[in-house]
């Protein structure tokens, strides 16, 4: 994206927000700790909530982008290898990418806050992410990869638990080598129960 100032407000108040949560974020701080005054920075934004608001938007755009969305699916694995090799792919992207981390962080800590955050968060660590592995299990077995099952329940068992460790990892990053290992093992284990091949 182009590095405007706009840009640039939004990545410090992707930082601000994670770590200071909406209401301990005080915008002449904010604006000085990026070398604006207040009143520059209302020349890009008119308030601290239209700064939520856009980060909010942009932070769903992003991560849609990136990982998927139940609109923009990723591509329909050919087989269990390359199943494997998606899921892979998605949790290294969701534990390792600096701006969903905070954005996981913000959703955490601001669900209580604000509804529009709390419907994110469900969508992000629920019911999205079901959402596209149920499509993906929907065509695969299709396709024969997998064995007929319902592919609702199918898809949320196996979403929760990997949900579950990535949330571990943000809370106990020093075990992320283990915490990788048994999302491996868990995925193999899926395959070897449903596979179809």
């Amino acid at each position: 994206m182009e590095n405007t100032t706009k840009e640039k407000i939004l990545e410090a108040a992707l930082v601000c927000f994670a770590e200071n949560g909406y209401k301990g974020t005080n915008l002449r701080d904010f604006a000085s700790g990026i070398g604006l005054s207040k009143s520059a920075l209302y020349l890009h934004y008119e308030s601290k909530e239209a700064i939520w608001n856009a980060l909010l938007d942009r932070m769903e755009a992003y991560y849609a982008e990136r990982f998927g969305s139940p609109e923009h699916l990723p591509e329909i694995p050919r087989s269990c290898n390359e199943f494997f090799s998606l899921t892979m792919r998605l949790v290294d992207f969701t534990i390792h990418d600096e701006k969903t981390i905070l954005t996981r962080k913000l959703l955490l800590t601001e669900q209580f806050h604000d509804d529009r955050v709390k419907k994110l968060a469900t969508k992000h660590f629920i019911s999205g992410t079901k959402e596209i592995y149920r499509n993906i299990f929907r065509e695969m077995m299709e396709n024969g990869l997998l064995i007929k099952e319902d592919p609702d329940v199918l898809a949320f068992s196996f979403t929760a638990p990997i949900t579950a460790l990535i949330h571990y990892c943000d809370r106990e990053p020093e075990k992320e080598q283990e915490i990788m290992q048994q999302i491996e093992a868990f995925t193999k284990h899926f395959i070897k129960m449903y596979s179809n091949e």
